[in-house]
């Protein structure tokens, strides 16, 4: 396994390029690990950008478009070996509130989010990520799970005309629950089953024992690798079904459907849209996109440096939060070139990447390329996916995000911070920016609570000691004084005339 690539260098050069410090050492041993952490990577991400692309209400070679420049660019300035970037469920989610399912506005976005994302890195802001409490995160990420899941249920039972509002898709979809297609549902349902059973299979395979027979070593292997692709197993395996049923001149199941074939043009991102005969300019677009301006890249933030911090504290290295702002702001510029929308950091590719022992970012080259070569050379194959297969993929790569085990946690150790908690998981079905926000706000008001009446310590003998312990803030000083005054007075006579 690789060593800490990069952050023990005190070289301005090698901190903005991290590269710098691994690729001299690096070996054949970390090139074959890469090689294939890469490769499976890549195999869980092309089905994943696929699906995630039906999330953010785009055609579905936009999550293909989004899914290779952050592989590239994260080689270069990324800080941690195991992060991948790329398209990801909330922040598929998040996209499809601000740009009208319209790729012109999902492409704009991904370039001033970045921007922003660039900015912050540069006048090293990524403090401001800290404000945002755990509880907040926790109630925003269990929501999106839910809706995002949810959501897929119409492509699940092959449903047509749901609307994409949370509310109003729980009510068409139980209202039009008897138009439920039977080949997409079974399908959808083994797909579920077939997923859940091979990822039981991965966590059990034994670890690798250098006196084990060489027979058990390959049939443990070829269980590893089919387990680890399993997105790209069952999407395939339904697509051959699809097929098979569609040749026969059958069709029980809702396709894909074509798709753009060939690599993404590079162009710049569209600065007005012309729509129905009218020219949307800048500055309408950008105000139609409003708060997701400020939501899309602070969510991208927090997504990617949480995922960073988390794999490296497992791992035992550090990460640099400012060079992350940079790396995930130019992926999203560049990504804006070639028709990107907004990305971020993957949890769930991340961990397949730390599974299969990935040495260093180098990796993420395998893993673009693989994506590059399946848009130049499988798009016309891709037509035969059932949309429901695809839900499949989305609903269990979603599910482990939710979090019930915090409300427990919280109750044991901070009961006050069940209350960010409900509000940002309450208000995030309504709108995703009022639930951060008002739960942003409930944190930072229980915070200021503490400052301006902190806890004290007394200490009683000859002189009347108080003790906040929080240090001295001006919100304080009237609580304190009345402390003072009302415990002097408490104190006995011969005290007082001391």
């Amino acid at each position: 396994m690789a060593p800490d690539p990069c952050f023990g260098s005190r070289g301005a050069l090698r901190r903005r390029l991290p590269i710098l410090a691994w690729l001299p050492v690096y070996s054949l041993q970390w090139l074959r690990m890469d090689f294939i952490a890469g490769l499976s990577v890549g195999l869980t991400v092309i089905p994943q950008a696929l699906a995630y692309a039906e999330v953010a209400g785009l055609p579905p070679q936009y999550g293909l478009y989004s899914a290779f420049m952050g592989c590239f660019v994260y080689v270069f300035l990324g800080t941690s070996r195991d992060v991948t970037l790329g398209p990801t469920a909330i922040m598929s989610l998040l996209v499809s509130f601000y740009t009208f399912r319209q790729p012109a506005y999902a492409v704009l976005l991904a370039f001033l989010s970045g921007c922003l994302q660039l900015a912050m890195g540069f006048l090293h802001l990524g403090f401001l990520l800290d404000f945002i409490s755990c509880p907040v995160i926790k109630g925003f990420t269990s929501a999106a799970t839910i809706t995002i899941g949810f959501g897929q249920i119409k492509n699940l039972l092959g449903l047509q005309n749901v609307p994409r509002q949370f509310f109003l898709q729980v009510y068409h979809t139980f209202l039009h629950i008897t138009e439920t297609r039977v080949g997409d549902a079974v399908l959808g349902l083994a797909c579920m089953v077939l997923l859940l059973v091979l990822k039981l299979m991965r966590e059990r395979v034994p670890p690798p024992h250098p006196e084990t027979p060489l027979c058990v070593k390959f049939s443990r292997g070829l269980v590893w690798t089919v387990t680890t692709g399993r997105n790209a197993l069952v999407v395939s395996s339904a697509a051959l079904i699809a097929y098979s049923f569609e040749v026969a001149g059958h069709h029980p199941f809702v396709l894909t459907g074509k798709i753009a074939e060939g690599l993404p043009p590079v162009r710049a991102p569209p600065f007005s849209v012309t729509t129905d005969n009218k020219t949307i300019s800048f500055s309408e677009m950008v105000q139609n996109m409003g708060t997701g301006l400020a939501v899309i890249p602070l969510v991208g933030l927090l997504e990617s440096i949480a995922v960073a911090k988390s794999f490296a504290s497992q791992n035992n290295y550090r990460i640099d939060a400012n060079q992350e702002l940079l790396a995930i702001g130019l992926t999203n510029v560049l990504g804006s070139l070639v028709s990107s929308y907004p990305v971020t950091g993957s949890f769930g590719r991340t961990a397949v990447n730390t599974q299969t022992g990935v040495c260093t970012p180098a990796g993420g080259l395998v893993t673009g390329v693989l994506v590059l070569l399946s848009l130049g050379y499988l798009t016309s194959l891709f037509y035969y996916i059932p949309k429901s297969a695809l839900a499949a993929v989305i609903i269990m790569a979603v599910a482990p995000l939710f979090d019930a085990r915090i409300v427990r946690t919280l109750w044991r150790v901070k009961r006050l911070d069940l209350l960010p908690l409900s509000v940002t998981f309450l208000l995030c079905f309504w709108e995703v920016q009022y639930g951060i926000l008002a739960g942003t706000l409930v944190s930072l008001l229980i915070l200021l609570y503490s400052v301006a009446r902190p806890k004290t310590q007394v200490s009683e003998g000859h002189i009347l000691v108080l003790q906040p312990a929080s240090g001295l803030h001006f919100p304080a000083i009237d609580a304190l004084r009345e402390t003072i005054m009302s415990r002097a007075l408490e104190a006995p006579p011969t005290l007082q005339s001391l």
